[in-house]
């Protein structure tokens, strides 16, 4: 029960990202092929709050919910893995028309057949389990 505002948040984020047709697979195919700034404009947008938060969050010190001090650490670029990954994840949004974080939105908003790569994605999350001390980081 004390999670339920995470799912409340959850299923408004979703509502937006269908209302915003962010999830919409014509709306990445125009991104990609340079027709349109919707998508841009979206991500762009995000991309500004986010680095705005994390500046108010470094200058005013700011607690997460349960009063620890938020931690910013560096994370080495790896050449091998950072391309490697970014291919594959390009690759999947490619044949899939959608980036991995809206899949539930659309299965909420309908389209059932997502759950194809639902399900690969966490099968992926699985094997990468099994795998990750084996992969280079």
């Amino acid at each position: 029960m004390k999670n339920i505002k995470f799912i409340v948040f959850g299923i408004l984020f979703g509502i937006i990202l269908v209302k915003s047709e962010a999830v919409a697979w014509f709306r990445i195919q125009e991104m990609f092929r340079f027709q349109s700034f919707h998508m841009y404009g979206i991500i762009g947008s995000a991309v500004l709050v986010g680095a705005i938060s994390i500046l108010i969050i470094k200058k005013f010190k700011i607690n997460t919910l349960s009063g620890e001090p938020v931690k910013f650490s560096d994370k080495p670029f790896n050449k091998v893995s950072n391309v490697t990954g970014g291919v594959l994840f390009g690759l999947g949004w490619a044949l899939v028309g959608s980036c991995p974080g809206p899949l539930y939105a659309l299965f909420g908003a309908g389209h059932t057949i997502i759950i194809i790569p639902i399900i690969s994605a966490i099968i992926g999350v699985l094997v990468y389990g099994l795998l990750k001390d084996k992969l280079p980081h």
